[in-house]
């Protein structure tokens, strides 16, 4: 370092100038890892002493027309501060830091652990011996592959992966495919999505060693530690959004690494490569003795995973399936603890603010900004040549989604886990466990003497369980989750999908779930219920009944006063009561919210009472809001609430009349279908095909809407099904041609556009008016066949010289478009109610706030 050489920095910076480069834009523009940055400065300096580095960019500020006021600083109103001091908001810092440090994390399960049986401590034995077998026979393995394919007398197709297999320690690769086997699903796993798991897990966690090698997690533990003066409630730093604050806290920073990394994702190919290699150890050199079970058998040891094949439809599908012996030890052991990546939970912090496409959300694990299928880079081009000030829009409002701070509703959660390990209750919703699948018939004989029927009732039976274990695994992550963080509060990191429409990153439990997800969340932060609050709980309760929805606010809020003695029984005896609210649309969130209104309304002063509870106000019929709006269409309008209405307009109830009128008319002119239906055709009957209309759902997609809802209907004859379904859905598609002229006309034109667009050769690409770019990822595939050991994958592939899939560029463009300005309208909400200091969450077209605050949401 001493030593540097005059002449050849001379050399450099003369070539950099001659090639039309200023020595300023080394600092502008490259990324930095440890003490690079000092390093080039000290070279720079020996040749040039005077030299000072350029000054930080003043911020841009956004221009976008729909946001004028919202960025001047003239309107700004203080950041709402969260109910915590600097300190509490450091050390959950530190918790979120240690969890994504381990990369994993083990949680109790919620099911009951049942009383340790002599059998149960007996598996657990048995396991737990074979586990350490299993370890040292991956590493084994693992070490001699490393071997095999280090020596450069062959090069193989696996030769390139080498490296990959030497970026962690041995021991993480073995604790990777032991977690994988852990997990498997007594019914097999296919053998692609299993690879591509093993290969992220890989890559996850060789993204945080980076950062811990590039010292960049001491640069983000200041800047994180300063960032927290905005949001705690004993500091004093207003005037900033989130993004601004902590784009002002780097830059003042000055020397250090950069916290983006220099872009390193792994291609897809690669992924599933690595995943296959590690597949194939797993297969190869776990093993069971065979009279584990029944020592009266040959001690001989046998594969723990097989490698079958299945046909799903007329497709070829690898599985790799667990050996019954396996699975029979894993249930008898019935261990009680889950792990999860720890990016699967929430966080126990503030998500760190999006400030690019490729910064933001959690502490360590990276996370991309747009999610999106398959491989397709075209997205992330896309972003990063996008001006970044034209982004900040969209990345303020992911922050202030990402910023509301949750905590658990316990009462009604220890009710659902209660129901969760009693047996269950379809009606409710909480999946039964398997001992409650049907039993199969007993079959005799051998599997060739068997008659069609007897095969197809087994087929079902076998369908049926698979389907039980997978919703019952479902609803069990979801609870231990939920039960991991009951006394905790914590974030939901939000992205979003190629259209802009945002999901919170933590996939099993979050606010966009089930009704039994939703209802056992709640504002972490509460606020008083002001004159209005009560109101609203008692007309947000009548919603999620959805006994009233062709009434004025009004009336609902009478009938709920009405059936005050109800909610309170529902409230004080929920499971003993007269469970008035089992028989809603929504009755966990029904019953959480009778919960609340009992709570208030018996305080001394309701007003007062301070509120923790989610209020939702929903869009009617928003697909068809937008397209009426597109198309000034005044009518269409009336009938989706956009004009000043005293009754609640219901274009489902609409278009059932509609399709009614035309029944009644064939009946009379004696088709028989027409006559069969009388009676049957109601709201519930057409309301998923009108919504789905405006999503581009087909004809045949919406028979099959159809039918399920009249199956639905006891009362309704089975043989007249099909025909039937098939009559309606033809009279709705002509009813809302009826009734919304301007959007079939728009409709239209999209996709006439869409297509000659795809056949000119190019995606359908747009931009926001928020600013967001977005093109459609779909092309017509061109496949790379991976010739990976166990099975052939065919991996899409993401060079660019793909052509545009006409067909779905033309159907998708319509529907796609619409979710792109559903998710605007969202993002301008959130932006102006972050302005005013409200809580907003949304699940896309239904918006959440305190009871308080509403009215004010409603304004915005």
């Amino acid at each position: 370092r001493s030593s540097l050489s005059c002449l050849p920095l001379l050399r450099y910076l003369q070539q950099l100038n001659s090639n039309g480069f200023h020595v300023d834009e080394l600092f502008q523009k490259c990324l930095f890892e440890g003490d690079e940055k000092e390093m080039v400065l000290r070279a720079i300096r020996t040749v040039q002493p005077n030299y000072q580095l350029p000054p930080p960019p003043s911020p841009e500020i956004c221009k976008s027309s729909l946001l004028q006021d919202y960025y001047s600083r003239e309107t700004m109103v203080s950041y709402p501060k969260l109910d915590f001091s600097v300190k509490e908001l450091q050390e959950r810092f530190q918790q979120q830091l240690e969890m994504e440090l381990k990369s994993t994390i083990t949680i109790e399960s919620v099911e009951t652990a049942k009383p340790l049986t002599p059998k149960a401590i007996k598996a657990r034995e048995v396991l737990g011996t074979l586990r350490s077998q299993w370890r040292d026979a991956i590493l084994q393995a693992l070490q001699n592959s490393k071997l095999s394919l280090a020596r450069p007398r062959r090069l193989s197709k696996y030769s390139v992966l080498y490296p990959y297999l030497c970026l962690l320690p041995d021991e993480e690769y073995v604790d990777i495919m032991m977690q994988v086997l852990n997990d498997i699903s007594p019914q097999g796993e296919s053998l692609a999505v299993l690879a591509r798991e093993l290969g992220s897990k890989v890559y996850d966690k060789y993204i945080i060693q980076r950062k811990l090698r590039s010292c960049q997690l001491e640069r983000m533990q200041e800047v994180y530690e300063n960032y927290i003066q905005l949001l705690a409630k004993d500091s004093q730093p207003k005037q900033y959004l989130p993004r601004e604050y902590w784009e002002k806290l780097v830059a003042e920073a000055g020397f250090g690494p950069s916290l983006s990394l220099k872009n390193c994702s792994w291609p897809c190919v690669l992924l599933m490569r690595l995943g296959m290699h590690m597949l194939e150890l797993l297969v190869k050199c776990v093993k069971v003795p065979r009279n584990i079970l029944n020592h009266r058998l040959h001690s001989k040891p046998i594969p723990v995973l097989y490698h079958v094949y299945s046909f799903y439809s007329n497709w070829q599908v690898g599985l790799i399936k667990p050996h019954p012996i396996f699975s029979q030890l894993m249930s008898k052991a019935a261990e009680t603890t889950l792990t999860f990546n720890s990016s699967a939970m929430p966080m126990l912090c503030p998500p760190v603010p999006w400030t690019s496409p490729s910064f933001g959300a959690f502490v360590l694990s990276d996370t991309k900004l747009m999610r999106f299928m398959d491989d397709t880079t075209h997205h992330q081009l896309l972003l990063e040549q996008c001006p970044l000030v034209n982004l900040h829009p969209v990345l303020d409002a992911l922050n202030q989604l990402g910023n509301c701070a949750w905590k658990i509703n316990q009462p009604v959660l220890d009710i659902i886990i209660s129901i969760f390990n009693d047996k269950g209750d379809e009606k409710l919703d909480i999946p039964p466990p398997l001992s409650e699948a049907p039993k199969p018939p007993t079959a005799p004989g051998h599997s060739s003497t068997w008659s069609k029927s007897l095969k197809h009732e087994l087929f079902l039976c076998k369908k049926k369980t698979a389907e039980m274990h997978s919703l019952r695994m479902d609803a069990l992550y979801k609870l231990s989750i939920a039960n991991y963080v009951r006394d905790k509060v914590f974030w939901f990191p939000h992205n979003m999908d190629f259209r802009g429409r945002t999901y919170p990153c933590p996939p099993y439990f979050n606010h966009l779930g089930n009704d039994v997800t939703r209802a056992i969340l709640l504002f972490a932060e509460g606020r008083p219920l002001g004159p209005r609050g009560l109101d609203w709980l008692k007309i947000h309760l009548i919603n999620l009944t959805g006994l009233k929805k062709k009434n004025a606010l009004q009336e609902r809020l009478e009938y709920a006063n009405e059936i005050m003695e109800d909610i309170l029984d529902s409230a004080d005896r929920p499971l003993t009561g007269r469970k008035w609210w089992m028989d809603t649309d929504e009755p966990w969130q029904a019953l959480a919210c009778c919960m609340e209104i009992a709570k208030a309304s018996r305080s001394p002063d309701p007003a007062a009472y301070i509120s923790h509870f989610p209020v939702h106000q929903d869009g009617s019929c928003n697909g068809l809001q937008h397209y009426a709006a597109l198309g000034r269409d005044l009518s269409g309008a009336a009938s989706v609430n956009l004009v000043p209405s005293g009754l609640p307009q219901d274009v489902y109830s609409a278009v059932a009349q509609q399709v009614e009128e035309f029944r009644k008319k064939d009946a009379e002119e004696g088709v028989k279908i027409a006559q069969v239906l009388q009676g049957f055709i109601s709201r519930k009957v057409v309301k998923q095909t009108v919504m789905t209309v405006v999503y581009g759902v087909t004809r045949y997609g919406g028979r099959l809407q159809i039918e399920k809802r009249l199956k639905e209907i006891d009362e309704f004859p089975e043989e007249y099904l099909w025909e039937a379904s098939h009559y309606l859905v033809k009279q709705v598609f002509n009813s809302i041609k009826e009734m919304f002229s301007a959007t079939r006309d728009i409709q239209n034109w999209l996709t006439e556009s869409a297509k000659l667009i795809a056949q000119s050769g190019r995606t359908v690409e747009w931009v926001t008016p928020l600013g967001l770019p977005i093109i459609q990822p779909y092309y017509r595939s061109r496949s790379t066949v991976l010739n990976c050991g166990m099975q052939r994958l065919s991996v899409k592939n993401p060079n660019n010289s793909q052509k545009p899939d006409t067909v779905k560029q033309k159907n998708a463009f319509p529907p796609n478009f619409i979710h792109s300005l559903d998710s605007t309208h969202m993002m301008l909400t959130a932006l102006h109610c972050l302005r005013k200091g409200l809580t907003f969450v949304s699940v896309h077209d239904c918006y959440w706030t305190h009871a308080l605050t509403v009215d004010v949401m409603n304004q915005v």
